[in-house]
């Protein structure tokens, strides 16, 4: 996802809350977006860690063993990776 679409989703979250009373900011609200960018920013750079890496060892292990459904061996990885890390998918 690109910066300018994870501010604008962002921008749109921090908003809704605000909007619908969920929240009231104690901070300027271009702070809080910021912070939310942030956050997600690194969330989405960790599911592409996790990504690439269940496909490496999804690849390896393919190599191994023709018969393997690689999709299905990789999203198990994939999950496991994940569980590891305390990351939810």
């Amino acid at each position: 996802m690109r910066e300018a679409q994870i501010d604008a989703l962002a921008t749109h979250l921090v908003q809704g809350l605000i909007d619908r009373g969920v929240i009231k900011p104690k901070a300027d609200v271009k702070e809080l977006v910021a912070c939310v960018v942030e956050l997600m920013s690194e969330n989405f750079e960790t599911e592409a860690q996790i990504d690439e890496e269940a496909d490496k060892m999804a690849e390896a292990e393919a190599r191994r063993d023709t018969r393997l459904d690689i999709t299905r061996l990789r999203n198990l990885i994939r999950q496991r990776l994940a569980e590891k890390k305390n990351f939810t998918l």
